[in-house]
């Protein structure tokens, strides 16, 4: 067999488990294709309740495959995850997902932040509570979407907060916060509210004092 006549060709992605770095690029896509008007409010709600009940690629391909990718560019839905090999302690990009259907999700208290989260809420409200948080990185995104439901972000004082997204009959507000500290964690929320409310803003009085510290003390140990 003349192999420069029948290259070898990579295996299919039909059995190999979806990430949740799979998953959220799918649900970005979906996200855009609700606000352009390419599905209406049912056929993304169905579509991204599958997204996040997706086990394998092939699960998720199928659910995208009759859209634009984002930006106009569409990258393989099995797209690598890891860090490039030059950042060996670099951990892979995951998300944590809080989904309510016709029901009640709330992250608060003491936890830790991942880099992003997601946040889908359908006849339903999902509540995001950072102000006793622990951030381990500068940038947390969290993408939100909101169909006949609700979702509610509350941050410290001492952070920056921005946002962008889009109400259709609904409401999406972001309070933009800048901290006067150049090294206080950044909090992006970006969403899409539909018949429903998005909300994100600083809780009065609530600081978090030492995130300055664990932030300095993770770079040293980075460095050294």
């Amino acid at each position: 067999m003349d192999l420069e006549k029948h290259p070898q060709q990579p295996p299919p992605a039909v059995g190999i488990r979806a990430s949740d770095a799979d998953r959220d690029r799918v649900a970005d896509i979906l996200r855009d294709a609700l606000a352009e008007g390419r599905l209406d409010a049912d056929e993304h709600a169905e579509r991204i309740d599958s997204v996040y009940r997706a086990k394998t690629l092939a699960e998720l391909e199928p659910l995208v495959q009759d859209l634009p990718a984002v930006g106009g560019r569409r990258e393989p839905v099995g797209g690598a995850t890891y860090a490039p090999a030059d950042a060996p302690d670099a951990a892979p990009v995951t998300a944590e997902n809080l989904v309510a259907v016709f029901s009640s999700s709330t992250r608060k208290g003491r936890w830790r932040v991942g880099r992003r989260t997601n946040a889908f809420s359908l006849f339903g409200s999902v509540e995001i509570d950072l102000t006793e948080a622990l951030f381990e990185q500068r940038l947390t995104v969290i993408n939100a979407t909101a169909i006949f439901g609700s979702v509610e972000v509350r941050v410290p004082e001492n952070i920056t907060l921005r946002g962008s997204g889009t109400g259709i009959f609904g409401n999406f507000e972001v309070r933009t916060l800048e901290s006067e500290d150049p090294q206080a964690p950044v909090v992006v929320v970006n969403g899409c509210a539909v018949f429903g409310s998005i909300e994100a803003k600083p809780r009065r009085g609530k600081l978090i004092a030492d995130l300055h510290d664990h932030i300095q003390q993770k770079l040293r140990k980075h460095l050294g």
